[in-house]
């Protein structure tokens, strides 16, 4: 394709987009050459091909080669490696897609450019989703966990603070609680998952819904084993609350293409309802019973 009719300005938008496919195609023959399961690792080398195709047709129009970044290669690839193949690929695709975006109105001199970001969109998505992640196939035993955990030990710890208004006895009972709660959760997330007979583990079902509820219950008691003031060890507490719900929020939203905004305004509204309850309840508690510790 001749260059003569293309501006400076359109040709540097278009490298753009060329660096983005470059990079692209590096990263996921990068993952495929760890990626242990077989269609797994055929997807991911099918999809660099397609990145390479368009890396291909823009170069036509600048008629230069772009050399890959190799930190943001390695970059996507260790997210891949740390958070999962799926979330890794697809916070990838997320900024390739922006890029995309930004530079579309400036296109419309070239008439290929519909077709290519059409195909970006629609095959590469559909490639997505099929790449199977045991982490993601039980995405749902882990907001279990995490949801119960943060509703139930946000309000305990709301009601053993006023209750007992020292950080100590509120830790240990919290603790408690929150153990105990961990191995019920799990034990009725097994029972469940059995009884719905689908293609779940139950007993990986138990332990992700487990191990996601005693994390969450162990970050959420940090707070009164570090400050001695409790009200201060309840604020700290309770931003955790929030800090765990946006990043889990953030994680699924990226993984499984949700609403962030909505998911985390509706977990927050609920676990902060119930704190304030629980505030309210063990205060009432701590003056009709005289409670002093």
């Amino acid at each position: 394709m001749d260059t003569i009719n293309l501006n400076a300005q359109l040709i540097k938008d278009l490298q753009v987009l060329q660096q983005d496919e470059i990079d692209s195609y590096h990263t996921y023959l990068k993952l495929a050459s760890i990626v242990k399961d077989e269609p797994n690792r055929q997807l991911l080398q099918k999809i660099a091909h397609q990145e390479m195709v368009h890396y291909s047709t823009w170069k036509r129009y600048t008629q230069t080669d772009v050399q890959p970044n190799w930190t943001k290669v390695n970059f996507y690839f260790w997210i891949a490696k740390l958070f999962g193949l799926t979330f890794g690929v697809k916070l990838m695709e997320k900024s390739e897609e922006k890029a995309q975006d930004d530079y579309r109105h400036h296109l419309t001199h070239i008439p290929e450019i519909e077709k290519v970001l059409q195909e970006e969109e629609v095959h590469e998505n559909q490639l997505l989703n099929m790449i199977d992640e045991e982490s993601l196939k039980y995405a749902g035993s882990v907001v279990l966990g995490l949801n119960d955990a943060l509703v139930e030990l946000t309000g305990a710890l709301a009601g053993f603070t006023f209750a007992f208004q020292k950080t100590s006895i509120i830790a240990l009972a919290a603790l408690i609680t929150g153990i105990s709660a961990s191995f019920s959760m799990a034990a009725s997330e097994y029972l469940s998952t059995k009884a719905d007979a689908g293609d779940q583990d139950p007993a990986k079902s138990a332990i992700y819904t487990g191990i996601a509820y005693i994390l969450t219950v162990i970050l959420l008691v940090l707070p009164y084993f570090i400050f001695s003031n409790y009200l201060i060890a309840l604020a700290v507490a309770l931003m955790i609350a929030i800090l765990i719900i946006a990043i889990f929020n953030y994680y699924i939203s990226i993984a499984k293409d949700f609403s962030f905004s909505k998911r985390f305004i509706e977990m927050s509204i609920i676990s902060l309802g119930v704190a304030t309850f629980s505030f309210v309840l063990g205060l009432i508690i701590r003056r009709v019973f005289g409670i002093d510790i």
